[in-house]
């Protein structure tokens, strides 16, 4: 089973189903994770910046390439709530989407 390692929250592991999304996972181990569209896409809160590992991740959904191309969503960022992995990913929360009661390291 992939692991998600969240490096800006002391390298949290975060085991995904293969063809389930990050976002599903992340609740599934009661993982805080920003999300202000209930995991819709519809929104870019559930962000994610990939360091590591960006071959894993499932293709970009349209609901990605339309934030990619508002600028809302950088080239190295991807929604918890519409990404699936297939292999380990390293990833960080971004300084923007960040909760306030969780301590992160970067």
């Amino acid at each position: 089973m992939p692991r998600l390692i969240i490096r800006n929250l002391k390298n949290t592991e975060v085991y995904v189903e293969i063809n389930q999304y990050v976002l599903k996972a992340l609740q599934a181990q009661h993982i805080d994770w920003m999300q202000a569209c209930g995991g819709k896409g519809r929104c870019t809160t559930c962000a994610m910046q990939v360091i590591e590992g960006q071959a894993s991740l499932s293709v970009p959904t349209p609901r990605e390439q339309h934030w990619q191309a508002q600028k809302r969503l950088k080239e190295d960022e991807r929604l918890a709530c519409q990404t699936t992995l297939s292999e380990d990913c390293v990833v960080v929360v971004p300084a923007k989407y960040q909760l306030p009661h969780l301590h992160y390291s970067e």
